[in-house]
């Protein structure tokens, strides 16, 4: 396994990130999962307030593996489908589901907490006044966000700097070899070229949510098959069939798949990243674990992407 630093979080966080959204109950197959992710090494979990059930269940295994000092929680919150309708990003709601995340979740703290949405006619002020009152109370170690813009991160830590304050130290948008066309849920944020830019320049770690693209690159799909509504709708275009093509090139030059190729370029970028994954048993996380540790150049990351016409 491979780490890196998130600033406030005095642990080393695995770049393989588990994701929760599969979690149902702690049966054999689950519990198989989560045991061959603890024995490679992985130590971070994804999950939200939003996740119905989710917080509850990995709170469960929290509890019976006693692992709960040895691991990184991020968990989210003010989701706009989640309590009441509407925007929900203020201090009221980021209290209130806070407040049932730890519950849920059996613990006193968080390592990382991410807002799960953005609602850009909030003033950033106060919401990250509410997230230092709980990084001060120690319930957080650091704030986040998620499905928000680039820019407004920016505004918000400028924010933060000019009072003395903390602000955001990761992002976790999607991001991914193929890119969508249009958001794939109400409200998320994919890193678009600007974003991946401003993160060169300022080096704050990204995770990435959806870092496979929802299985465009496992061989499943292809421009005649459009079964799947959702799948064509976000990423069925001529550059992302031109970036499966590449991928499926270089899997077959590294002697690998186009899926490990497709989540590599995710943890090749020229900043910090993280992918969450969502393995359905141990055979894809160990693939993943696989991609983690191929070696790709920058030439290569720019020829996948479409920016270069040769990888020499």
């Amino acid at each position: 396994m491979k780490y890196i630093q998130i600033q406030g979080v005095d642990k080393k966080i695995s770049r393989l990130f588990m994701g929760t959204g599969d979690l149902r109950k702690l049966e054999d197959p689950q519990r198989i999962m989560l045991d061959a992710y603890i024995q490679a090494g992985g130590n971070a979990f994804d999950t939200a307030h939003q996740y119905r059930g989710k917080e509850l269940v990995l709170g469960q295994w929290l509890a019976e593996t006693g692992l709960r000092e040895q691991l990184v929680i991020l968990t989210k919150g003010a989701h706009h489908d989640d309590g009441s309708p509407g925007p929900r990003v203020n201090p009221q709601a980021i209290r209130k589901d806070l407040k049932e995340s730890l519950e849920r979740l059996g613990t006193d703290y968080v390592d990382l907490y991410a807002l799960h949405r953005d609602d850009p006619t909030v003033e950033v002020g106060p919401i990250i006044e509410e997230l230092n009152e709980h990084l001060q109370a120690r319930t957080i170690r650091a704030i986040g966000a998620s499905n928000w813009s680039h820019k407004r991160i920016q505004e918000a830590n400028e924010y933060a700097a000019s009072r003395n304050l903390t602000g955001f130290s990761f992002n976790s948008p999607n991001l991914s070899l193929a890119k969508p066309l249009e958001a794939r849920w109400a409200g998320a944020i994919s890193a678009d070229e600007a974003a991946c830019e401003w993160h060169v320049k300022n080096q704050l770690p990204l995770l990435a949510w959806s870092a496979q693209a929802g299985g465009f690159f496992s061989g499943n799909f292809s421009p005649d098959n459009r079964t799947d509504e959702e799948m064509v709708r976000v990423y069925y275009s001529d550059n992302n069939w031109e970036r499966y093509r590449r991928a499926v090139k270089l899997a077959e030059e590294k002697g690998v798949t186009p899926i490990q190729i497709a989540l590599a370029y995710v943890l090749y970028q020229p900043f910090p990243t993280c992918a969450i994954i969502g393995p359905r048993n141990p055979e894809e996380f160990y693939s993943s674990i696989e991609s983690m540790n191929l070696e790709l150049s920058p030439r290569e990351v720019e020829w996948l992407d479409l920016k270069v016409e040769d990888i020499q």
